[in-house]
């Protein structure tokens, strides 16, 4: 049966488990319009093969092994992601909800059509870290741009905006809570991604499931929300049995906060790494059994590490992450690299593992669905701008992200990168920019005309190109 799509060229599938309880799609025609709550399946733009090896020296590996085909599952490696209903904002009868801002500055949308029109078909998607903050720490310039945005500008518009961030370990109303009060603007839940927001879509793949990552059971906490039926943590092994991380020191609250159970008797069925590990020696070796393992279960040793390995996730591949240090800190991409060095060592074998995050576009696909979803919020109008501006520090994941999708990319010298110069190999097509409210002025004035208004002196506050 061939596939049936819908209007934005989105397969319409029905999701199985495949072979290594990876997601498989079993296309199925869409009946009398009805609408799908499954999951968008979205193709791996990366390479589903661990890349420790092109990034090491040669590991050491029986000679039995060297020439052994790494997984059955190399290629059309998939990600879910979640499909965003689309509510009625107005019922039957009732007249049209027109935002209170829109009554605000009606008379000037009168006299600007033309602008009000390329002001809604302009949008913005942020990285934060580097570009709007440094840890808890406010860039100032951000505070300025994200107040253009909601309305402090010309038209009094809100222009379309999102936060797609490789962030995570809370949950989302959490860290909007915190950025709202960062920033001194408004961040909505509906506007925001972090790099695990995407993996509740795995929730209907997946009952019992290793969290990794974060502060205490935060991790745990986001996985239940998103709707997973049985999450396990690393305490939970080491409180089954601490000889399995012998040099951890496991104090009295971590003890009485964990689950334990009898873990050589159940199976586990994928490993969702969502957040940076605070404990590498403990998680990694419990990553690493289970591996091995057969199907999950703790304790074995798989005859076929292929076969009978499950799968495992990661929310994000950054190797280097901008923080109130001044030298950026390794993340998630450096933790994922050793493991897969380790697992090639002890296998003679490449791990084979999924990534989330930027620059996998399954993270801008869901971003599209995040940016349909609050033109609707803030405009009343069920489409997608299409002229999307992805200003982000890091030319790997923001960037080159931003670049394959099609988007259009600034890159800022507030973060990861702080060269002079546009980065050579993923340069940012609309060029580099001091900051974020240069960057964003800069756009503005090239889809709105350099004669647009802002209700403050902007030579005051940067200097244009």
């Amino acid at each position: 049966m061939s596939p049936s799509f819908d209007h934005n060229g989105h397969v319409i599938a029905k999701y199985v488990n495949g072979s290594n309880g990876r997601p498989t799609v079993d296309t199925q025609n869409r009946q009398n319009g009805e609408e799908q709550a499954s999951p968008i399946e979205v193709p791996a733009t990366r390479d589903s093969l661990a890349e420790a090896e092109r990034l090491m020296h040669t590991l050491s590996v029986e000679p039995s092994q060297r020439m052994r085909r790494s997984s059955r599952n190399s290629f059309g490696a998939s990600l879910p992601i979640p499909r965003i209903r689309k509510s009625a904002f107005v019922r039957p009868g009732m007249p049209e909800a027109i935002p209170s801002f829109e009554i605000m500055a009606r008379k000037a949308q009168d006299m600007a059509q033309v602008k009000v029109s390329a002001a809604k078909n302009m949008a913005f998607a942020f990285d934060i870290d580097g570009v709007l903050v440094h840890g808890d720490r406010l860039i100032p310039e951000g505070k300025k741009a994200l107040e253009i945005l909601n309305g402090d500008n010309e038209l009094g518009i809100k222009i379309p905006h999102i936060f797609l961030t490789n962030g995570s370990g809370k949950p989302e109303d959490e860290r909007c809570r915190q950025l709202s009060g960062i920033l001194g603007s408004p961040v909505s839940t509906k506007q925001f991604i972090q790099s695990h927001t995407p993996m509740s879509a795995l929730a209907q793949y997946y009952n019992t499931v290793l969290v990794v990552g974060g502060e205490g059971y935060r991790c745990r906490e986001i996985a239940e929300q998103y709707g997973f039926k049985d999450v396990v943590v690393p305490n939970d092994i080491v409180a089954w049995d601490e000889t399995i991380a012998p040099y951890r020191v496991f104090g009295p609250w971590e003890r009485a906060s964990a689950r334990p159970r009898d873990f050589a008797n159940m199976n586990i069925e994928a490993i969702l790494v969502f957040s940076d590990s605070r404990d590498y020696a403990t998680d990694m070796q419990i990553i690493i059994d289970l591996l091995r393992s057969e199907n999950g279960r703790y304790g074995t040793i798989a005859k076929d590490p292929i076969s009978q390995r499950i799968p495992i996730y990661f929310s994000q591949g950054d190797l280097l992450c901008p923080t109130e240090h001044p030298i950026p800190r390794m993340s998630q991409g450096t933790f994922r690299i050793a493991l897969e060095a380790m697992y090639k060592a002890l296998t003679g074998v490449e791990l084979e593992r999924t990534i989330y995050g930027k620059p996998e576009a399954a993270t801008y696909t869901y971003a599209d669905e995040v940016l349909t979803s609050w033109m609707e919020e803030i405009h009343s109008e069920n489409v997608l701008p299409q002229n999307v501006y992805m200003i982000g520090d890091n030319p790997q994941s923001d960037i080159v992200g931003g670049n394959m999708y099609g988007w259009n990319t600034c890159l800022v010298k507030t973060g990861v990168h702080t060269g002079d110069e546009n980065d050579k190999e993923n340069p940012a097509s609309m060029g580099l920019f001091e900051n974020v409210l240069h960057a964003v002025i800069t756009c503005m004035q090239k889809e709105l005309g350099h004669d647009f208004k802002f209700e403050f002196d902007v030579a005051a506050l940067v200097t244009l190109r």
